[in-house]
């Protein structure tokens, strides 16, 4: 697995494999008709996640690779399941709701996490996390207060949900540290590729979609891979207070892209849905700050 030489450029890359991410919910608004086609984009992302990484795990091992497979056990099966609900909910979600009500509910996932893991690993939960995750949650229920409508609230919903699956992931990533995560992430595109071809096929729908979007959904799918072998080269280098902070480069830079109006999205966030992010925000930055002395480092090997 390559690693970065010079530690001091651990940031830079780690801030660029956010910035790529960003760039997903963008790809999906560009997308015609969205909400018609979520199987066949399900369908090709989960095709080429499972390519690109497994070509990546090629060139760096060898044909040994192979045996990453062999070693992924429950836990990998469990967090393959997970991140392929997210992945699935996630496209449901941002089709029926705004990008930004979609992020902010992903930028939950901390919290989300902390709480899995005081359930299933009886992983102790400080008073001072607990006050992040009620700050959190109270920026949640704001958010969902603003949204009324039945296909907005029903986005809300997924969001969430979305990032109860990826917790799920990361979960079972501290439940078993030696599971391969690449490999559970490549198992997670092929469960998606596997459901939506199931999916398609019972209920008679083409299994493409015109060029472009055939185009988006491959390039969506190539923004996850390069943005997530960027973070595993330099995550190493980085303490896992530094990360949270700077994972928040995605969330960000995908509520900003939708609303650059030159960009031709213009999708401009609903006024509980800043305040509700405001506090979100707020409360990942408290989190930071309280396990600043946490020197652990977090990577996808």
């Amino acid at each position: 697995m390559g690693e970065l030489k010079n530690p001091k450029l651990a940031i830079p890359v780690v801030l660029m494999a956010g910035i790529f991410w960003s760039f997903g919910p963008y790809v999906v608004r560009n997308i015609d008709q969205a909400h018609t086609v979520p199987w066949q984009y399900l369908f090709t992302r989960g095709l080429v996640i499972f390519i690109l990484l497994n070509l990546y795990l090629y060139l760096e091992e060898g044909l040994s690779f192979i045996s990453n497979y062999k070693k992924i056990g429950i836990s990998g099966i469990v967090g393959g399941i997970g991140l392929a609900f997210a992945m699935i909910t996630f496209i449901w979600s941002i089709t029926n709701t705004s990008a930004a009500i979609t992020l902010l509910c992903l930028a939950s996932m901390p919290f989300i996490t902390a709480l899995l893991g005081f359930l299933f690993l009886k992983e102790t939960i400080s008073i001072n996390v607990w006050v992040a995750i009620g700050i959190a949650t109270v920026g949640i229920i704001i958010m969902a207060f603003g949204n009324h409508e039945k296909n907005t609230l029903m986005g809300f919903i997924l969001g969430i949900v979305s990032a109860v699956g990826f917790s799920v992931f990361s979960v079972s990533l501290r439940w078993r540290k030696e599971t391969p995560k690449f490999t559970t992430v490549s198992i997670a595109g092929l469960i998606c590729f596997i459901v939506s071809l199931i999916v398609i096929i019972n209920k008679d729908l083409s299994l493409i979609s015109s060029n472009k979007n055939q185009a988006l959904f491959a390039a969506h799918g190539t923004i996850v891979c390069l943005g997530m072998i960027l973070y595993a080269i330099a995550s190493k280098n980085i303490p896992a207070a530094e990360l949270t902070l700077l994972s928040l480069t995605e969330v960000i830079g995908g509520i900003f892209w939708v609303w650059l109006p030159w960009l031709g999205i213009n999708e401009i966030p609903a006024t509980n849905t800043i305040v509700g992010g405001f506090l979100i925000f707020l409360a990942i930055f408290y989190y930071s700050l309280i396990i600043k002395t946490n020197r652990r480092f977090i990577a996808l090997n």
